[in-house]
């Protein structure tokens, strides 16, 4: 049997795919419905919806299509051709609807949702697995996709809405995000084992003047604090290598190939000795951020109050 081209009501080839979804959503789980059963009656019944709205809007977006979906028996319906056609891409974009209606409600479980964490590199081998232990100690079943880059990516992320918080450093100051101290680390010249500076503990940051560096590229938080703190000690860093994670740096500087400015290690690195800086005073803040104005989840709202509990607790002893 060939479907009847409609002509009453039909859309206009000017109008654009989402005009047409704007018209057609609304009515697809009714039509489906109507399909399963091959009874509007019946339909009705499974939908919870009156008969009336049911068989208006089947009539409507037939109308709205420019085709007949249905072929009328009395009480009962049969698919025409194009209702067949358009039924599979139907049930698909349905089923699409709820595995997406399912995945957002699951991530906003207080107990089993998700947080879109973002943090350091330099904070993944220690600071973070401890705080997720002790998060996860009252909350075991939360969940965590968790980002590790530098501080002006997970700005980016947080503001694409791919992040719920980060930790980071510099502390951000942007009129679009919160952002909250949670506290602050040392950092040390890092100098190789047989260097001159090597049999000292201490040493002002004047004293590498000369030196050669490797340090972060720039757009990490750590290169800029880097230059500012030399820039305080009266020189611009002659710098060699610049890499993308804190350890290599290390292993560059074992390797004799420069002295840098780094956060303690997780654990201690042969080849290397880290000397405390007297002058300028060389630390950076750790703090937290979000995006200003964005709602939490449950799981979210949980673990941004635990952060925030952790102020001047947040690093290992």
């Amino acid at each position: 049997m060939k479907h009847q081209q409609r002509s009453v009501g039909r859309l206009s080839p000017s109008s654009d795919t989402e005009d047409m979804t704007t018209v057609l959503a609304p009515r697809l789980a009714y039509f489906a419905g109507v399909a399963r059963t091959e009874h509007v009656t019946r339909a009705a019944q499974e939908l919870d919806v009156p008969q009336s709205t049911l068989s208006r809007a089947v009539a409507r977006l037939e109308q709205d299509l420019g085709v007949d979906l249905f072929t009328r028996h009395g009480r009962t319906v049969s698919l025409t051709p194009a209702g067949r056609t358009f039924l599979t891409s139907v049930e698909r974009a349905l089923a699409e609807v709820r595995r997406a209606a399912d995945e957002v409600r699951a991530d906003a479980d207080p107990t089993t949702g998700k947080v879109a964490f973002g943090f350091l590199h330099t904070m993944g081998a220690e600071t973070v697995p401890g705080l997720l232990q002790a998060f996860r100690a009252d909350h075991p079943r939360i969940r965590f996709g968790l980002v590790q880059t530098y501080g002006e990516a997970m700005i980016e992320k947080l503001r694409a809405g791919e992040l719920d918080l980060c930790l980071t450093s510099p502390v951000p100051d942007a009129p679009d995000l919160v952002a909250r101290r949670l506290d602050e680390q040392k950092l040390r010249l890092v100098v190789p084992a047989d260097h001159p500076l090597a049999t000292r503990r201490r040493v002002r940051l004047a004293e590498a003047a000369d030196e050669t560096f490797v340090t972060l590229e720039p757009g990490y938080g750590l290169r800029r604090i880097t230059d500012d703190l030399c820039e305080q000690a009266g020189f611009r860093p002659r710098v060699a290598f610049e890499g993308e994670e804190a350890e290599t740096l290390r292993g560059l500087v074992a390797a004799g190939l420069g002295v840098a400015l780094l956060p303690p290690p997780a654990f201690p690195r042969p080849g290397v000795v880290e000397l405390t800086v007297t002058a300028p005073r060389a630390a950076r803040e750790i703090g937290v951020a979000w995006l200003d104005g964005h709602p939490d989840t449950p799981p979210v709202a949980a673990f941004k109050k635990f952060l925030l509990s952790r102020r001047g607790n947040l690093l290992p002893a």
